[in-house]
């Protein structure tokens, strides 16, 4: 049986009807040059050969040794999260509409609130986004409706941020007549001054968007960035990774008065790499702008019994509220990946947090000591990073990169592909999964290819 049910002859009677020559014909107001091209899909495999290929592909992936990280990070995800997100309740349960036959799926949410709120240091957390360019998007959009006194537009985006955020923001905002407006970085930190932002004092911004640490793994002065801002009438937009909150200053404690709108990518709480996806994006928000974020957010409260029970308590999209007065077309939070992640959190807690993320800024600075041990590799910033560096070769980074690929190492990312001025360098990342021999074969392969 086909899965589209109308024949020729009733795709036909259709288009004479309505006096169409062609389905085409439909969407001729589409510039051409946008129009889907032909894909070239090969033809439909039994169900054999499909496995037999896909057991191939994950093959590809498995005994790597992977040192990459520039948002998505390899971290050890205790069996029992996957073994609880995996029951039925968890997994099949879709978005909760009728509050009162979804307490469960609501206490998790409530619950993966009430963390993200805490890691971040921010009043109230929304129930997850779909990843952290996304949510950084939305924390923009958030910004200019959020910051009444700004009639520009427009938001400053330090090139420190994720050049990936920056390219999913871009492409969410800039149809809606908002520029992001790039601050270049200082050469030797790496990361963003006072001075590259003196040009900006006294113009009109909505925000500013700090990233801790930023995308070359640099911690940012974020007291100073922070407080400027705020004295030149911006929000403050902080990008975060939560692993590392548990041991830096979160965002809602920078500077004075603290970040306005914290948000990221959740992935390394508990989610796998799964070569390449899903991840979640988290947004949190000061109390006096949350009725300008998006998605929902699940209250806790009794009922008329005494009895303890959650609730949908803000719900700013236009299947609930005028369409004029929806703060976003965000439907479905990543309910799945959210619950993991709130499991993963329940069982490590504070201290088990505290202790992966001290792994990891342990092992990033004893590879970087191995790698700049190597004649010609050093390291291209002079400030503290968290557990991401980079480092210069002396020969092509895209060369060494590939060779030790046929090693099965992947040893971090070109950075000249998003950054020309940072030819030949490297971003690695090591955290806690790694041991000390992985670092060491890690050395010793980038010196074979190195001197070969």
């Amino acid at each position: 049986m086909p899965y589209i049910p109308h024949t020729d002859e009733d795709v036909k009677a259709m288009l004479d009807t309505i006096g169409v020559d062609s389905i085409d014909d439909l969407f001729d107001e589409i510039p051409k040059d946008i129009l889907a091209k032909n894909f070239d899909i090969p033809e439909g495999i039994s169900e054999m050969e499909m496995m037999r290929l896909m057991s191939e592909c994950a093959a590809a992936d498995s005994n790597v040794s992977c040192f990459i990280g520039a948002g998505a990070y390899e971290h050890h995800i205790p069996a029992a999260v996957w073994d609880v997100v995996s029951r039925g309740e968890f997994l099949t349960a879709y978005t909760p509409y009728q509050a009162e036959a979804s307490q469960g799926t609501l206490q998790v949410i409530y619950e993966y609130q009430t963390n993200m709120a805490n890691l971040t240091a921010m009043d109230v957390s929304n129930a997850s986004l779909y990843d952290g360019g996304s949510g950084m998007a939305e924390a923009a959009l958030m910004a200019i409706r959020a910051n009444r006194k700004s009639k520009s537009r427009k938001v400053l985006v330090p090139r420190t941020v994720s050049p990936m955020y920056r390219d999913t923001a871009h492409n969410i905002v800039n149809n809606q007549n908002i520029e992001l407006v790039d601050v270049n970085f200082d050469s030797e930190g790496g990361n963003t001054t006072l001075e590259n932002l003196k040009q900006y004092e006294g113009e009109d911004f909505a925000a500013l968007i700090i990233a801790q640490p930023n995308f070359f793994g640099v911690l940012e002065d974020v007291n100073e960035l922070t407080d400027w801002a705020h004295a030149n009438g911006m929000l403050v937009i902080a990008v975060v990774n939560p692993t590392s909150l548990a041991l830096l200053t979160p965002p809602g404690e920078w500077g004075e008065s603290g970040a306005d709108i914290a948000v990221g990518e959740g992935q390394p709480l508990g989610v796998p790499l799964s070569s390449g996806g899903p991840y979640f994006g988290f947004i949190c928000c000061k109390q006096k702008i949350v009725r300008q974020m998006p998605g929902r957010i699940i209250g806790r409260t009794v009922d008329m019994e005494g009895k303890e029970g959650f609730t949908l308590t803000l719900q700013a999209r236009e299947q609930h509220i005028r369409r004029s007065k929806a703060t976003s077309n965000i439907c479905t939070n990543q309910g799945l990946v959210m619950t993991a992640s709130t499991i993963y959190v329940a069982l490590l807690g504070a201290d088990g947090l505290a202790l992966v993320a001290e792994a990891c800024h342990e092992n990033t600075n004893q590879l970087s000591a191995l790698l700049t041990s190597i004649d010609g590799v050093e390291t291209v910033f002079n400030r503290p990073v968290f557990h991401e560096q980079v480092i210069r070769l002396p020969g092509s980074s895209v060369s060494v990169l590939e060779k030790l690929a046929e090693a099965r190492i992947q040893g971090g990312i070109d950075l000249s592909i998003y950054y020309p001025e940072l030819d030949n360098c490297v971003l690695f990342c090591a955290t806690e999964t790694k041991t000390n021999d992985d670092l060491v074969a890690y050395q010793k392969a980038l010196a074979s290819v190195l001197a070969s």
